[in-house]
């Protein structure tokens, strides 16, 4: 389930191929919102990200957009949410269909407030929250920053993803401001850009984060990242059935370190050995954060390492997290040498879902309920 042609599909097929399983049939995240699809009986079906399906974003925003709608929108968060998560539990619903994810997990993944609240809960080292209700304004967010002594902050929209209107906000002397997001402001709404920009002025800011606020901010403390070549960095940890099995470097000049704003793959090896004796922590603190969610047989940890990178928090973590082109696995790991899709076929988890789909001929396609029968 996932975006036909998109390289999350179509690296997936390709892993299935080499590992002798029949070629998978893809079922369209449009097809599954409109509610319009049938499928083969003993289905087993991973879901993927919806996130590269135009129709299937303006299925998901469109309507709460109206006619300002544009995929480069930052707004429309919560529909999106409310409709990815129906979708889910209808799929779930339906009878002999099993899902490679469980849509409960995936549902707290997508939102911050939930995944922080169980990550904390289970004593996963995570920064420090905004205590109290989400803040619905600029003026009350900087009252309650200011009385919980926290001068720089995240804010991140509570069902974002890919850094989609995250803001780095930053409080300084003699009542100065600085905002660093991706988000341009334009008078039809806001909008995603391949550009990291700094708003100063009070007025920016605050106009800014009245226009994100009704999204839901959920704000954490910045933490002081450990860095590379004069360049911030964190990890991306994949864990794959309880182990971490795959692990990238993001370096940035920016607050926000994902490779489409101009991030850029760091070296592992220098990780590791700067780490020291403390590498098996850092690992150990994705895979508690990914053992917060026992039914989904991955997950993507990010990890904002601290202390020269001797620790580690868990920033963000991910239910579509494995898109990761060309990283071979940990050589000490799991699934040394296999790329994600490889290892996560290979790995107990999916191997007992998949059953006995390798003495099974190829499943029939997914199908639109007013196909003509085959």
């Amino acid at each position: 389930m996932g975006c036909p042609g998109h390289r999350r599909v179509t690296l997936f097929a390709a892993a299935a191929r080499a590992a002798g399983l029949p070629e998978p049939a893809v079922l369209p995240w449009s097809s599954v919102l409109r509610g319009r699809y049938e499928l083969p009986p003993g289905a087993v079906v991973r879901v993927d990200s919806p996130g590269e399906d135009p129709e299937a974003d303006r299925l998901l925003r469109g309507p709460a957009l109206g006619d300002g709608y544009a995929a480069t929108r930052v707004e429309g968060g919560p529909a999106w949410y409310a409709g990815v998560t129906a979708a889910l539990r209808g799929l779930a619903a339906r009878p002999g269909v099993r899902l490679l994810g469980d849509p409960a997990e995936i549902a707290v993944m997508f939102d911050k407030r939930r995944t922080h609240a169980l990550l904390s809960a289970a004593g996963v080292p995570v920064p420090a929250a905004l205590p109290g209700e989400l803040p619905r304004s600029f003026e009350e967010l900087r009252e309650r920053l200011t009385a919980a002594g926290m001068r720089r902050v995240f804010l991140k929209p509570v069902h974002g993803s890919s850094a989609s209107g995250v803001v780095a906000l930053e409080f300084g002397p003699r009542g100065r401001v600085q905002a660093t997001t991706s988000v341009e402001v334009a008078p039809d709404g806001l909008h995603n850009s391949l550009t990291v920009r700094r708003y100063r002025s009070t007025g920016e800011v605050a106009g800014l984060v009245d226009r994100l606020a009704p999204e839901g901010l959920h704000v954490e403390q910045w933490v002081p990242k450990s860095g590379q070549g004069g360049r911030a960095a964190d990890l991306r940890v994949l864990v794959v059935g309880g182990r971490a099995s795959h692990v990238v470097v993001r370096t940035s000049r920016h607050p926000m370190t994902n490779l489409h704003l101009g991030g850029a793959r760091g070296d592992l090896a220098a990780v590791r050995a700067a780490a020291g004796d403390a590498w098996p922590a850092l690992l150990a603190a994705a895979e508690a954060a990914a053992g917060c969610f026992p039914r989904s047989p991955t997950v993507g940890v990010d990890l904002l390492p601290a202390a020269r990178w001797r620790r580690a928090l868990v920033g963000e973590v991910n239910a579509f997290g494995d898109l990761l082109p060309r990283l071979p696995g940990l050589p000490d790991g799991p699934a040394p040498g296999l790329d994600t899709y490889a290892a996560q076929l290979a790995s107990p988890m999916y191997l007992a879902a998949l059953g006995g789909a390798r003495a099974r001929s190829a499943p029939s396609a997914p199908q639109p309920a007013d196909a003509p029968a085959a």
